[in-house]
């Protein structure tokens, strides 16, 4: 069924008695619901304002005609009041006012220079919506009609349905039971948000213990080498950091296995084989842990081409515990600045904190630390060199 409007039709009845008996028919015409007033008056004679009022805020369009007539002496404009409760209301306004040009009786206009100011500057701002000027009856209706559909074109209203079309009452009441169980629900969530987050630092604190107290042992196979060397100890704190970033794409367990033994090399004059930098079962029980941990996961792979081809990847959980190592790296630099602005005021010296200043910094510091350390020594025996 098509929409239906409410149109409230708002004019000086007493000048424009014959004119405005042909709107509620376009208005019908149209297929729209028309609303006149008064609808009904409070015992001494004057429309119910509060009662037109509710009227218009319900209607979806308000019509304004206007003549040469503005009010009794010394009262106000209705018409002028029920435009203000139009404007009040949000609702489109449509003015259709009578052409200045055209012989009117002088009974049916103002003559108090007074009135006649407050009808122009009531006129005035009626020209602020859309409006035109009418000379007869013939084109005051024709006008109303264009208006009134250009206006619904343009901004339709909400409209109205017959209640045999409304929605069902056992799904209003779905409706609203759903909505009171999703108010309960927020509510139960912003409730055990807090418990929820802690929990989650609890997690995340315990974690990185168990990285930082953990260590995997390696060892590093060189190009025209006979047999595994430089067998070392490193923490999984520090291998979980820099393997990280490569896992946010998937790679399989022969290519994190070349570039844990190209990054962890502890001697950058020599050159690491081609294939498997680092013994293989090792990274495959280091993956298998951080699996265990819930910081990696494997998504595929290890079929007909063997173990080696599986595809691992960093989980949400593994994201949020390298990003809290990150977000600390970033700040780090602001803690730094901070410290150096307090110094001269308490005189004590800038202390690192967070989490890359944790025990696995004492086991050799981050990755590129750990090359340009192994580069500057010729072994643990070695001795420093006189000044």
């Amino acid at each position: 069924m098509p929409k239906k409007y409410l149109v409230y039709l708002g004019s000086t009845l007493d000048d424009l008695k014959n004119e405005s008996r042909e709107l509620p028919r376009i208005v019908l015409e149209l297929g729209h619901i028309p609303i006149r007033s008064p609808y009904g008056e409070a015992g001494n004679g004057e429309p119910d304002r509060a009662l037109v009022n509710k009227v218009i805020s319900e209607c979806d369009y308000f019509v304004s005609l206007a003549a040469h007539k503005y009010s009794k002496e010394g009262e106000p404009s209705p018409l002028e009041a029920e435009y203000t409760q139009a404007l009040n209301c949000g609702i489109p306004v449509i003015a259709l006012i009578v052409d200045e040009g055209v012989r009117w009786r002088a009974n049916k206009k103002e003559t108090k220079p007074a009135q006649i100011r407050k009808l122009n500057d009531f006129k005035d701002s009626l020209r602020k919506h859309p409006h035109a000027s009418w000379s007869n009856t013939a084109e005051l209706c024709q006008k109303a009609q264009s208006l009134l559909l250009r206006e619904i074109n343009i901004h339709p209203g909400k409209g109205w349905i017959p209640g045999s079309e409304g929605i069902d009452p056992a799904a209003a009441n779905e409706l609203a039971r759903l909505g009171a169980e999703n108010g309960e629900l927020k509510r139960r969530l912003g409730i055990e948000s807090g418990d929820l987050v802690s929990r989650l630092r609890d997690q995340l604190r315990h974690a990185v213990k168990v990285l930082a107290l953990n260590r995997a042992v390696l060892s590093f196979y060189y190009e025209n080498g006979k047999t595994w060397e430089n067998t070392r100890k490193f923490r999984y704190l520090r291998i979980f950091k820099v393997l990280a970033p490569e896992l946010y794409r998937g790679k399989t367990a022969a290519d994190i296995s070349r570039f844990l033994g190209g990054v962890l090399n502890p001697d950058l004059k020599r050159a690491v084989r081609k294939d498997f930098h680092a013994p293989s079962n090792t990274v495959k029980k280091i993956l298998a842990d951080f699996a265990l941990l819930k910081l990696a996961r494997c998504i595929g792979g290890g079929g007909a081409e063997g173990s080696d081809s599986e595809v691992w990847e960093i989980t949400e959980y593994g994201k949020e515990l390298y990003a809290v190592y990150r977000m600390r790296q970033l700040e780090k630099p602001i803690e730094k600045l901070a410290a150096q602005a307090a110094l001269p005021e308490t005189g004590a010296a800038p202390r690192e904190t967070g989490l890359e200043t944790g025990p696995e910094e004492a086991a050799g510091g981050s990755a590129g630390e750990g090359q340009e350390k192994a580069a500057g020594r010729k072994g643990r025996g070695g001795k420093k060199k006189a000044p």
